[in-house]
């Protein structure tokens, strides 16, 4: 399909720059799967949406504050996005740690170059890549541990278009958002760090829904899946068929496996909390022969319209990119068309848009 198939115009000031003071109270857009049923509510009423015993399967994953911000010798401002450490590397005792990361600032620099990070902390790049990938040292001083420093000095990467949408809407200056940032985008369960991006579904559920959902005799499955840097990529080919996704770890716990499969025997509704956990489920069952398994794997899948979906019926999510692959997966899910107007409506009804933005139901048929 061609990509410009999944464009839609968003009006000026819609992208949430910020969370709403409080998570449930984002508006919440129910559409059905194959039906044009559209209706508007508040998220803190999921529960009137969801089937009878509907097991909801969250990802767990927790963002790492992963933007550290420095200088070369030279004094020219480096970035380094941290993607993933690299486990077979002597660490040290912590004071010596190589990732995988992304860099600006580098300009010509080559391997050797050494970057001054906050509170003492270096790095020295090991090898350069394309598309701003780097191989990074990380060394702190003596008696310190690098992953001590990283979650002190490091921010917490929001996404690009938040950094501009507050830009755009000339925010004053405000000292409690890096930490308020720290808090919001992340879920109120993650607990496995390893994210650069949060599975934003997520962010809008409370303890207390949570408990609520329960009392209500949902069952509720962890997972994870940490979320890489191509969730931030545009789609740049002109065919879908052109784009390939960049590799996930995920993990499946033998409890959430369990419930997972116990579920489809009996025809409940499974939940996906977000596109992420769609293409956890998904990929699992593909690499299990239509069992979803206990375990650790790797995905790239990529679900556009047509696909097959073997385990998902119904998906909380929010509003996505136009163009993105997220956006692209929900078409899959219930229809490029019947998404798009719901995209439409979601629009009329001034809904906020993007990672801190409102969200949406899609209910399937049972």
């Amino acid at each position: 399909m061609k990509v410009s198939e999944f464009d839609y115009f968003l009006p000026p000031g819609r992208i949430a720059a910020y969370p709403l003071p409080r998570r449930d109270a984002s508006a919440l857009l129910v559409m059905g799967r194959t039906t044009d049923e559209i209706s508007v509510s508040n998220f803190s009423k999921l529960g009137e949406f969801l089937p009878p015993r509907s097991l909801l399967v969250l990802n767990e994953t927790r963002v790492v504050p992963a933007r550290l911000r420095g200088r070369k010798a030279t004094g020219a401002q480096v970035e380094l996005l941290l993607l993933s450490r690299i486990d077979e590397v002597d660490h040290a005792a912590g004071g010596v740690e190589e990732w995988n990361a992304l860099a600006r600032g580098l300009g010509r620099s080559g391997p050797g170059v050494e970057i001054e990070l906050p509170q003492n902390l270096r790095a020295v790049v090991v090898s350069r890549g394309v598309r701003g990938a780097v191989r990074v040292r990380l060394s702190a001083p003596d008696g310190e541990a690098v992953a001590g420093l990283i979650d002190r000095v490091g921010e917490i990467p929001v996404p690009p278009y938040i950094l501009a949408a507050r830009e755009e809407a000339r925010v004053p200056s405000d000292p409690t958002a890096p930490s308020d940032d720290r808090e919001r985008y992340q879920t109120v369960y993650a607990s496995a760090p390893g994210a650069v991006a949060a599975p934003t579904a997520g962010l809008h559920f409370t303890d207390t829904l949570l408990d609520h959902l329960r009392a209500e005799g949902h069952e509720l499955a962890p997972l994870t899946l940490h979320v890489g840097p191509g969730t931030f990529r545009p789609v740049t080919a002109e065919d879908t068929a052109d784009h390939v996704m960049e590799m996930e770890a995920y993990a499946i716990p033998e409890t959430t496996a369990t419930a997972i499969e116990t579920a489809r025997r009996s025809r409940r509704a499974i939940v996906a909390v977000g596109t992420t956990v769609v293409r956890t489920l998904e990929a699992a069952a593909r690499a299990g022969a239509g069992v979803v398994r206990a375990g650790a794997g790797r995905t790239d899948l990529f679900l556009e319209p047509g696909a097959e979906f073997q385990v998902v019926t119904d998906l909380v999510t929010n509003f996505h990119l136009p163009r993105s692959t997220l956006l692209m997966l929900v078409a899959a899910f219930a229809g490029r068309a019947r998404v798009l107007a719901a995209y439409e409506r979601a629009i009329r009804e001034n809904f906020r848009f993007y990672s801190y933005g409102d969200a949406m139901f899609i209910r399937g048929t049972r």
